[in-house]
């Protein structure tokens, strides 16, 4: 695997990083998966569309590449996803349907997967479920809007293990799934419009599949998560899923300017309608597209190649409010309490930030404290003594470590806290800190000397899923983190508490008690921490 190029023209130089770290899990998700039994008798299901013919495993079984819509091309580029076509005899859903059209994460090239892209991939545990059905989990891949898909993540230990219903999901990206323009009219995004037609796809079928249609889990981690805030805020969401599980996003995550690569504005994940409407009625411009009426037809008649590129993703990858299925911005919703009631488990890493620092330290250097302050002063103005006086470097073994620990802070831990606090007054909350700070590093990063990755951004993922390759397996000890974690999981969707015999008790969060769950290994590994006073929240509660 190659290492991420970073582009030299600086405006764009910023998202193009995060976009290609945001998606680092997919790639290396991608490896083939283990050995897996492909016989003509596996089981058959029969869907609202037609019998589909999966694959036994041991433990659990697969169902994979099954549509949830009809191919969003031609005509319906660009429409909400439209229900897809029955089909005749059993469907072989041996596996995972195409990813959506997407750029490489490292290096350079042509785009790969395939606009005919919205399909979804179902792992049960082996045998029928009991009573009403095993709790459902639906999961939302990560990868800055721009890349990634279902089909990378290996669900068969956690639905085994954790006895539920596991559904992956691709959902469009890029220009073809976040576009905007006037003609367009207040269209919402298309990407999270497929999930929730995905989400329908789940209560029609869940109960085909041993599953329970009213215990359903979304849970995604990064873009996932970011997804995740929306459905919470999102009025068309309602009753098509019953819990929420948010990792390394949430509704309030933002980066500062310069965060990262020198020269770059802030960033959020969420845009105005209005202003994705101009982005796309400029882009139509420079596509040879004339203005309405006509821009439409004409953009809908361009090669799907001629939209996937590096400067449209940069354009279009972020969700727009100001429309039916997301009225108003989630941090602002979220603020004012207009999010579905539901229970949420919410986190992030210790050390979230230090995969993307790490990554970019060999083109923009953290060599003293000259270049500490100039970071400092970029991204926080005025307030950048402050902040240094709140990360002095002495307390730091590297300047690019106490700059990693100040963009932790301010992006990922504490507006996962602000967050939690918004939620935890009307729904039952379960915030944690995964905190393996010797996480095996997954393959294909590079290493960076005198730069430990620690717990980063992504590195959680290896403990849910199965075939994460990793530079080094987990130890004894991670294994049983992996185990603990899986248990917790599972047990939430299954009750909305993830507490259990035996198991160290994870406290409720509450505004005037808001306690964190440390997950770690070892003995004392799982305990409850001050979260907020570790990551300054304080502190930066302050320059709001």
């Amino acid at each position: 695997m190659q290492h991420v190029r970073l582009p030299h023209r600086r405006g764009g130089a910023l998202l193009a990083l995060l976009l290609a770290l945001l998606s680092v899990t997919s790639v290396a998700a991608a490896a083939p998966p283990g050995p897996r039994t492909r016989t003509p008798d596996g089981p058959v299901v029969g869907t609202d569309h037609g019998p589909v013919r999966g694959r036994s495993h041991g433990t659990y079984a697969t169902y994979e590449g099954i549509p949830y819509a009809a191919p969003p091309t031609g005509p319906l580029r660009w429409r909400a996803p439209q229900p897809a076509r029955p089909w005749e005899g059993v469907r072989d859903a041996g596996a995972p349907g195409p990813k959506c059209l997407q750029l490489p994460v490292f290096g350079s090239g042509p785009a790969t997967g395939s606009e005919d892209c919205l399909y979804l991939n179902v792992t049960t545990p082996a045998g029928r479920a009991p009573g009403r059905g095993r709790p459902v989990m639906v999961w939302v891949h990560g990868g800055g809007f721009t890349g990634g898909s279902g089909g990378e993540y290996d669900a068969g230990r956690m639905a085994a293990r954790g006895d539920a219903v596991v559904v992956t999901l691709n959902y469009r990206l890029g220009a073809l799934g976040f576009f905007g323009h006037p003609g367009l009219g207040d269209a919402p995004a298309f990407g999270l419009a497929d999930q929730q037609a995905a989400l329908r796809w789940v209560q029609a079928n869940a109960a085909r599949f041993g599953g329970d249609p009213h215990n359903v889990t979304l849970f995604g981690e990064s873009a996932g998560a970011i997804s995740t805030c929306a459905q919470l805020t999102s009025p068309t969401a309602a009753g098509l899923f019953h819990k929420a599980v948010l990792q390394s996003g949430s509704c309030t995550t933002a980066f500062p300017r310069g965060a990262i690569v020198p020269g770059t504005p802030g960033s959020g994940f969420f845009e105005p309608q209005k202003a994705v409407q101009d982005a796309g009625a400029a882009a139509a411009g420079r596509l040879g597209c004339p203005e309405e009426p006509g821009a439409l037809e004409c953009l809908r008649g361009l090669s799907a190649d001629k939209l996937i590129t590096p400067e449209l993703s940069q354009t279009f990858n972020k969700p727009v409010y100001g429309n039916a299925l997301l009225p108003a911005a989630p941090d602002r919703a979220l603020a004012a309490g207009r999010f579905l009631r539901v229970p949420v488990v919410q986190g992030t890493n210790s050390d979230e930030m230090r995969l993307f620092v790490g990554m970019s330290l060999g083109r923009y250097p953290l060599r003293d404290e000259r270049d500490y302050r100039a970071r400092l002063a970029e991204s926080f103005g005025t307030a950048a003594g402050a902040v240094e006086a709140e990360y002095p470097l002495n307390k730091y073994p590297t300047p690019a470590l106490a700059w990693s620990a100040a963009l932790t802070d301010t992006t990922f831990a504490c507006s996962s806290f602000r967050a939690n606090k918004a939620l935890a007054g009307r729904v039952p909350t379960y915030a944690y800190e995964f905190a393996d700070r010797d996480a095996p590093v997954v393959a294909g990063i590079p290493t960076v000397p005198g730069f430990p990755y620690g717990a980063s951004h992504a590195f959680e993922l290896a403990y849910l899923f199965s075939d994460f390759p990793l530079q080094k397996p987990l130890s004894e000890a991670q294994v049983a983190l992996s185990d603990r974690m899986t248990d917790y999981w599972t047990r939430f969707a299954r009750t909305g508490d993830p507490n259990a015999a035996g198991a160290p008790h994870w406290p409720v969060f509450r505004d005037r008690a808001p306690v964190t769950l440390s997950l770690a290994p070892g003995a004392d590994g799982i305990r409850p921490v001050g979260f907020g006073a570790a990551h300054h929240c304080a502190f930066w509660e302050r320059q709001q």
